[in-house]
């Protein structure tokens, strides 16, 4: 035993219950694991307490008496807790008076949305609202936001895949909510939580992200391409539908998905003042990935051109409502898909389907990604195992055997 500055005796031991109920008074005990936690009797009281420097400033927060809820173990981790707030730069006592301090995960999230979300589209907020209030508040939202775990994330993502939060909910007459879970969405489900935790340390509310780290699910998705024979099937199929009283605008949106690679958004959504028939081009001015130029091939100017339009509607496909876009392209599309036997194919797999066409015809990735519109190449790298491979063919014709020589000797 030491004396130390200020009189009381200093232990630099590792503290234990045993030493703090031997604690005599006016002594303290310095934690020799965590810098600066310590426990200070004074009369009959035991205090846990962090002795700390944050901005240039020395200063001492108590961090609770002896007893229950406190306890050597959970005043050592609520010290740990304290550092990382000051290696963030955030002084514990300030926070502790923080109106976030008891915030619970629910509240961040309704936090996040109103004011992290700003760059985001309609459509991918959309999702994230979906996946809070079907997943993260369901299985989280009470738990105070500073006291989520990494252990906490983890079973979330358990739960989620395993469906504990599925449900089928009837909404109205016509309306049901299904929710299903599974791996996936568990995955995505922890990234969205991982983005709203990040977002709650740049405001200061937590010191650390418990979502950072977490072993998700792999990402099993499988890509689905169409072949010349089933494009055939499909033709037919919607000419058929066509014949038997299908909605014409539907008939069409689905030709031009497989004729574009376009998203269904942005084909339902599209306006007559974004085509320009002459030289070709959809002039889209927002998409997934902002504005962009969509190149048409000489069979999708000729759909375009043979469309009527409707006054009074700006939309490509209208609506039966007034002024509005075509909705209900699943359902049309689920008939069409099964005339032609393709029950396993996905509307969104028409983008695919265009993109392997161009892959298996020899067209480069920059090119498809162009038409695409991807911003990232490694987007569009998913095709590459579709196209002709210049290195394997330069490897078969360099280590073949050799052209023949003529030698000519004058």
């Amino acid at each position: 035993m030491k004396r130390g500055a200020n009189g009381p005796a200093r232990s630099r031991r590792r503290i234990t219950t045993r030493a703090v109920e031997a604690l005599q008074p006016g002594k303290i005990l310095w934690d020799a694991a965590v810098a600066g936690y310590g426990c200070r009797r004074q009369g009959r009281s035991k205090t846990y307490f962090l002795k700390y420097r944050v901005r240039g400033r020395q200063r001492w927060i108590t961090i609770g008496r002896h007893g229950s809820p406190w306890t050597v173990e959970t005043a050592r981790r609520e010290a740990r807790r304290f550092h990382g707030l000051i290696a963030a730069g955030i002084d514990p006592a300030e926070a502790r008076d923080d109106p976030n301090r008891d915030m619970t995960l629910a509240e961040l999230c309704d936090l996040y949305v109103d004011e992290g979300c700003a760059t985001k589209k309609p459509s991918t907020l959309k999702t994230d609202r979906g996946r809070i209030a079907r997943h993260i508040k369901p299985l989280l939202g009470r738990k105070p936001v500073r006291s989520v775990a990494r252990a906490d994330v983890e079973r979330l993502l358990r739960d989620v895949a395993a469906g504990r939060t599925a449900r089928d909910e009837k909404l109205g007459p016509r309306a049901r909510s299904i929710v299903r879970g599974g791996k996936g969405v568990a995955s995505k489900t922890v990234i969205l939580l991982g983005t709203i935790f990040e977002f709650a340390r740049s405001r200061g509310i937590v010191s650390d992200n418990p979502a950072r780290g977490v072993k998700r699910y792999p990402d099993r998705r499988v890509e689905r391409y169409l072949s010349a024979e089933e494009f055939g099937r499909l033709g037919a199929a919607l000419a058929e539908a066509a014949q038997e009283g299908a909605s014409p605008a539907a008939i069409a949106a689905i030709r031009l998905l497989a004729l574009t690679g376009c998203r269904k958004g942005e084909v339902l959504t599209l306006h007559w003042e974004n085509v320009e028939l002459e030289p070709g081009v959809l002039l889209l001015p927002d998409s997934k990935t902002g504005a962009k130029a969509i190149v048409l091939g000489a069979p999708a100017r000729e759909l375009l051109a043979s469309l009527p339009r409707l006054a009074g509607n700006p939309y490509v496909f209208p609506g039966e409502r007034v002024g509005s876009h075509f909705v209900g392209l699943d359902r049309v599309w689920r008939r069409v898909r099964d005339k032609a036997g393709l029950s396993d194919v996905r509307l969104h797999d028409l983008r695919h389907g265009f993109a392997s066409v161009g892959a298996s015809g020899g067209d480069s990735l920059l090119v498809i990604g162009a038409l695409l519109g991807h911003r990232q190449a490694a987007t569009t790298q998913r095709y590459a195992h579709l196209s002709p491979d210049p290195v394997r063919a330069a490897a078969d014709r360099i280590a073949g055997p050799p052209a023949r020589r003529e030698v000519h000797v004058g």
